[in-house]
């Protein structure tokens, strides 16, 4: 499944919530969607990891379900990095250059999991290597645009990260602890003045706990109940407060099995100049013998995979429409591998725990693609 960028997409919602807050639209705007501009507040709610496919599955006479209008695509990767990156700044992944959990940049000379702003492997800052979040995160975000007040409530333990500091300037950040105070700090964010605003909420916790013991366990039930129960409380405590409350999410999952999940076989190590970048379910392969290395990808990874020059990405519109980040080229190396069906693929490095989530996200599943598209006014 591919992202609908033309207007069922992710960057899309973005390009509607932006021009409804009086900013600017970057993209086209949802289609067949209508937010009334004169709302007094507009509240954006991602539960990371929801997939639509999951919410019909599991959430049958749910708080959420009940107020589903439709299903979105994610952007490409189907990835936190890239698609809460596009969320805060209205850019697609080609645009803003994130490009999976795991990027190459050159600036800190090391493979860095972006969100955390730390290199792979040793986990170490990349601040130690003297590279700033401003340097690396160069995409303006979408809240000094606008023209109301905006609100970003977050959990307490990434409030104040690089990457959210750098992504949230312009709106006030709020932190929570647990959903009862995710409900009270979103309620007094609403609640906060007379003037129009927007908030943006993200709650990260569905998200853990299925990778962890994948999407389709009690441990994930127990947290979508969590989250699901949370946002009736909300919508109750904001009822006569008006206000349209979006809730939507970044991706979906897959869970893998352990024989579904690939390493990187020792013959074809020696041609990485550097650890594989991107997701399990989307490597970017920085290497020498780019044609020799594909070759020999192929023929290991037979039907599990599709093997290509990382620009076919480009030239085909995976990543999305816009104008090139000016380092998406190192961001992407050389081949990617664009692993089908469940299939995982890894390769290890010094440092790095040797176990591996079950729950999945990145590729182009459709568990991982759809997001539900869910609006309540109150």
């Amino acid at each position: 499944m591919r992202p609908d960028y033309a207007g069922g997409s992710l960057v899309n919602l973005v390009a509607t919530l932006a021009a409804a807050r009086g900013g600017k639209a970057l993209h086209a705007p949802l289609r067949n969607f209508v937010l009334d501009s004169r709302v007094r507040n507009v509240v954006l709610l991602i539960i990371d990891g929801l997939g639509d496919n999951y919410l019909a599955r599991h959430g049958a006479g749910s708080e959420l379900a009940r107020r589903r209008r439709r299903s979105l695509t994610s952007v490409f990767p189907s990835t936190t990095a890239s698609a809460i990156t596009t969320s805060y700044t209205g850019r697609t992944p080609l645009e803003h250059g994130l490009t999976g959990w795991f990027v190459y940049f050159g600036a800190a000379g090391c493979v860095s999991a972006a969100l955390p702003f730390r290199s792979r492997g040793d986990m170490g800052s990349l601040t130690a290597r003297g590279v700033s979040a401003e340097r690396i995160f160069d995409t303006p975000p979408l809240f000094a645009s606008l023209a109301v007040k905006s609100i970003v409530v977050t959990y307490r333990e990434i409030v104040d990260s690089h990457y959210n500091r750098v992504h949230c300037r312009g709106a006030e950040r709020v932190a929570y602890d647990n959903a009862d105070d995710f409900i009270t700090q979103l309620e007094h964010a609403v609640k906060s003045g007379p003037e129009r605003k927007f908030i943006y909420a993200y709650w990260p916790h569905y998200d853990a706990f299925s990778h962890r013991h994948g999407c389709e366990s009690a441990e994930a039930a127990a947290q979508f109940a969590i989250i699901d129960a949370a946002f009736g409380k909300l919508l109750r405590r904001l009822a006569g407060s008006e206000s349209t409350v979006i809730a939507t999410a970044d991706h979906g999952f897959i869970d893998v099995a352990p024989q579904e999940s690939l390493e990187l076989p020792a013959e074809l190590a020696p041609y990485l100049r550097f650890p594989l970048c991107g997701e399990r379910r989307i490597a970017y392969c920085h290497v020498h013998a780019p044609a020799e290395f594909a070759k020999r990808a192929q023929a290991w990874l037979e039907d599990r995979a599709d093997v290509m020059p990382s620009e076919r990405l480009v030239a085909h519109g995976w990543l999305g429409p816009g104008e090139p980040h000016p380092l998406l080229q190192e961001r992407i190396g050389d081949v990617a591998l664009m692993m089908r069906g469940r299939y995982t693929v890894k390769d290890w490095t010094p440092g790095e725990p040797r176990w591996l989530h079950i729950g999945n996200h990145g590729g182009t599943h459709e568990d991982e693609m759809l997001v539900p598209l869910i609006v309540e006014d109150v």
